[in-house]
């Protein structure tokens, strides 16, 4: 993944007739946190923060608790957090934080004190002003909610801006949850209108997670028209091309089912799900989804990345070539982020908005975002994934 940040900022500022330093200091991360953190019961984890640019305000990003956690993905992550808020036109930087750890092996308990420490470790380095962190991947709401509650301890800021995807009742923000599915939908609906493509859609969705779910909820109540026939989570998942209700998958992902064994349908791999016949391919999964030996496969026209990274750069040349719209990350999935700092600016204001206007809050960003970015790739005849980080450079070079 950070391969692949590192070849579309040199190959965009190339385009942008950038300086080699210019480009340099671009990629490269301001600071970066390594450090060690040991439970009382002897257990030791390695833990990351990277700080990649705070040109355009604090940094902003999220913490993940995995085992495959390591320092090239955070700064891959936090490189690509720098671009995503400024492409959104957010006041917020880009940065990111890991825990090189598997939270199902930790008792509730342990990861208490893990979320603690954590925060232990960084709190002189982060804040309502200088960096604020989020939750990413094996993290959420409660673990936020701990790492807040030891900030405030250490510092005395009872703001709760210092983080951003807390609970309700701690300062959260009603919306969060569907955001970043949500975003995916105004990014799409817009690219759509754009290229005067006015017929019902099919679309598929690889990862039925909360982004890949609340996407095609979303999309089911506000664009009847658009037809899901394919979705997969890590078993696989199934195919019917006459559709399926997101609402009846949800239910049974919910209800602890593997979408594998969903008893209608055909099933298919996630794999098979790259090569399927349909107008828009959802890819809210993981990184490196689509590579080049499986480029060739794509039969979509469109393949939205609403996960960080799911095309290679190889990949993503490919496809290119052939036509094929890739609508990057730093747009497609920047829902998340608007919120998060809607959430930091209710914080900062002491107020609390209701849900319907953190979504046209939500929407405007977005809108506005994609208009852009369209307009730039016309403007310059580049692809949208290079307009996209044209867009962010012109906003982060100085």
């Amino acid at each position: 993944m950070l391969e692949t940040a590192v070849a579309l900022i040199k190959d965009t500022g190339k385009k942008l007739n950038l300086s080699d330093e210019q480009i340099a200091d671009l990629i490269a991360p301001d600071t970066e946190h390594n450090f060690e953190i040991e439970l009382k019961s002897g257990k030791k984890f390695q833990a990351y923060r990277v700080q990649h640019s705070n040109k355009l305000g604090p940094y902003k990003g999220g913490i993940r608790f995995h085992p495959n956690v390591d320092l090239n993905e955070v700064r891959a992550l936090a490189t690509l957090m720098s671009f995503k808020t400024a492409v959104a036109g957010l006041p917020m930087g880009g940065g990111k934080g890991g825990v090189v750890v598997n939270p199902k092996e930790l008792t509730k308990a342990e990861l208490e004190e893990l979320s603690r420490k954590y925060v232990r470790g960084l709190h002189q380095h982060i804040g309502p002003d200088k960096d604020v962190p989020a939750p990413d991947v094996n993290t959420n709401a409660q673990i936020i909610d701990w790492m807040v509650d030891e900030f405030e301890q250490l510092t005395g800021d009872k703001s709760k801006a210092s983080f951003t995807g807390k609970s309700i009742d701690n300062g959260g923000s009603l919306g969060r949850d569907a955001a970043t599915g949500r975003g995916g939908v105004i990014v799409l609906r817009e690219l759509l209108n754009k290229l005067s493509i006015n017929k019902p859609i099919t679309y598929a969705v690889q990862g039925w997670g909360n982004v890949g779910s609340f996407f095609a909820l979303v999309a089911k109540a506000e664009h009847d028209d658009w037809k899901l026939v394919a979705a997969t989570d890590s078993s696989g998942g199934v195919y019917n091309k006459t559709g399926f209700s997101a609402k009846s998958l949800d239910e049974y992902k919910k209800s602890g089912g593997k979408l594998a064994g969903f008893k209608i349908g055909q099933k298919i791999s996630n794999e098979d799900l790259i090569g399927l016949d349909v107008d828009v391919l959802v890819l809210a999964a993981l990184e490196d989804a689509v590579t080049k030996d499986n480029a060739g496969q794509v039969r979509a026209k469109i393949i939205l990345e609403l996960a960080n990274g799911p095309v290679s750069y190889d990949a993503y040349k490919t496809l290119s070539a052939v036509g094929k719209t890739v609508v990057p990350d730093i747009l497609a999935n920047a829902g998340g982020v608007i919120v998060s700092y809607l959430e930091w600016l209710q914080n900062k204001n002491e107020e609390h908005w209701p849900e319907d206007k953190v979504n046209r809050a939500l929407e405007n960003y977005l809108v506005k975002a994609t208009d852009q970015v369209y307009e730039a790739s016309k403007k310059q005849n580049m692809t949208l994934t290079e307009a996209a980080f044209a867009v962010a450079t012109a906003r982060l070079v100085v």
